[in-house]
């Protein structure tokens, strides 16, 4: 009998349990069949919900979790597809989803996704049409058109969180977007791989006080020296594994059996301390080989579920200097998150350059401003010849190329981040709120350069404004504006601020909750 994940979730009284699984290269042969097996054994386990089929993880090309998890959802066994921006632009990614919901596959893992890695030839071209809300907007959507047809079924779409962040800018980017990626219709949430109870509490927390009460699963993961190593050195983004944490299980792995051991023993008590925490479940990750560690850890997690209290010192691996948003630490229940924590002012050009550009927005760029009218007949005079377009053009361009690293796309976002562009400053072009792949501040990407995000964070700080960041969610670019004046377009209704499509008026209509403190 297949396993319903939906109902499991969503049943409060369950402990859910994940199971991630990462297909190869290979189409047949020994990488898919010992993926198949360790889904055949999950499902006569009987423990796991479902299990989650990767999508080009690390942004390099393998088996699609469509195709494999077809054939594990064929054996009765439920699957979660991760589905990433990265790769695929707007249509087909709607082509693609209409295929998932053709065959059945209605779990969805809606993620903005890794950089791209390198494919046949090189490095693929990296798409990110869309970022991870408009995509939960996508499917919200087009579960509203399955529901007309007839179907009762529609996607029953969740979202990745990253609450491992070590500076408060990263922490308040992650919370207000989770708050985005609710309104936009996440009906549950997965968190990225740490060792910080005091994180895993904090979020638990945030989503307390922000009123969020979307099911969430926490991550576990079989970890061995050469994953550690990986994560330790930030090249798997928004999974953290510290110095200290690094050394014990390199030092545990020197006899193979007893590193073994470690690894489940350690999967169990995180396990164990996230359902103390409040978690609706785990997520395990680090399974390559046959599913018998997971049973291990299953089993040893039912032996030790009321001593989890005892385990906590063990996942006390804070980031020298790391930002919490409560002064409690687990298992004590959290009071009042205090943001704003001391961080450094802004520099007297940034804080001068936010406020210029801000009272020109309000001046020029607002519908409501007494000579919006006057604006709007100008705009429709220039828009009329090449001349006029030429001349806006030569007004708008030079100056934002020089101020914002402008790339002309002619539905400007920067009043969403701060007054930063979202095009040129961010590889990923996230109009909604910070990926999961930042680290101390920096971009995944960029690796010398701030996360775009993160210096919006601090712009909106200075001026008592962060709930700028989840007010409402921001439709994605209108490429049928590329290169043209977004000046113009903006007085003349043709931005995505005035736009009627199907996903500017869901957007219009979202209600996000607001970070509190």
């Amino acid at each position: 009998m297949l396993r319903i994940f939906q109902t499991d979730i969503l049943d409060p009284e369950q402990f859910v349990v994940t199971l991630e699984l990462v297909p190869g290269r290979e189409s047949t042969g020994r990488s898919v069949d010992t993926v198949m097996g360790i889904a055949r054994e999950a499902f006569s386990d009987g423990r796991v919900s479902a299990v989650s089929i990767t999508d080009n993880p690390g942004g390099n090309p393998s088996l699609s979790p469509d195709a494999i998890g077809y054939r594990i959802f064929s054996i009765g066994m439920d699957v979660i597809v991760h589905f990433t921006c990265r790769d695929m632009n707007r249509v087909g990614m709607e082509s693609r989803a209409l295929q998932l919901a053709m065959i059945g596959m209605k779990n969805i893992l809606a993620i903005t996704g890794d950089y791209s890695g390198m494919g046949f030839g090189g490095q693929g071209a990296p798409v990110f049409d869309l970022d991870s809300v408009n995509l939960q907007i996508l499917f919200t959507l087009l579960s509203k058109r399955i529901h007309a047809a007839g179907d009762p079924d529609g996607f029953f779409a969740g979202c990745a969180i990253s609450p491992f962040k070590k500076m408060e800018g990263e922490c308040v980017a992650q919370y207000t977007k989770m708050s985005r990626k609710v309104a936009a219709g996440a009906r549950f949430m997965i968190t990225q791989l740490g060792y910080d109870a005091g994180k895993f509490h904090e979020l638990i927390g945030v989503q307390r006080h922000m009123g969020i009460e979307v099911p969430t699963l926490g991550s576990v993961y079989m970890l061995s020296p050469r994953v550690a190593a990986i994560m330790n050195q930030g090249r798997v983004p928004g999974a953290v594994v510290s110095d200290p944490l690094l050394l014990t299980v390199q030092k545990e792995w020197q006899n193979k059996q007893a590193g073994q051991k470690s690894a489940i023993e350690r999967a169990a008590r995180l396990g164990v301390v996230l359902r103390g925490l409040g978690y609706r479940g785990v997520h395990i990750g680090g399974i390559h080989r046959d599913f018998e560690s997971v049973g291990l850890i299953l089993d040893r997690m039912e032996e030790i579920k009321d001593d989890w209290k005892t385990f906590l010192p063990e996942f006390n691996h804070p980031q020298p200097k790391g930002f919490y948003a409560f002064q409690e630490t687990p298992p004590h229940p959290v009071k009042t998150p205090v943001f704003d924590q001391g961080s450094k002012p802004l520099a007297f050009s940034e804080k001068l350059l936010y406020i210029v550009m801000q009272h020109a927005h309000n001046v020029f760029f607002n519908a409501d401003a007494r000579l919006a009218p006057i604006y709007r007949t100008a705009c429709k005079t220039l828009d009329r010849s090449k001349t006029g377009r030429l001349l806006m053009y030569l007004a708008e361009h030079p100056i934002k190329r020089m101020l914002l690293g402008c790339q002309h796309c002619g539905d400007c976002a920067i009043q969403h981040v701060g007054f930063l562009c979202p095009e040129s400053g961010c590889p990923k072009h996230t109009r909604n709120g910070a990926c999961g792949g930042s680290l101390h501040g920096m971009c995944e990407v960029n690796t010398d350069k701030r996360c775009v995000w993160f210096r919006a964070h601090k712009r909106l700080a200075s001026q008592k404004k962060i709930e700028e960041m989840c007010t409402g969610c921001v439709p994605p670019r209108m490429w049928e504006l590329n290169h043209t004046s977004s000046w113009l377009n903006f007085h003349l209704e043709r931005d995505h601020q005035n736009n009627d499509t199907e996903i500017a008026e869901c957007c219009r209509q979202t209600t996000c909750h607001l970070l509190p403190g």
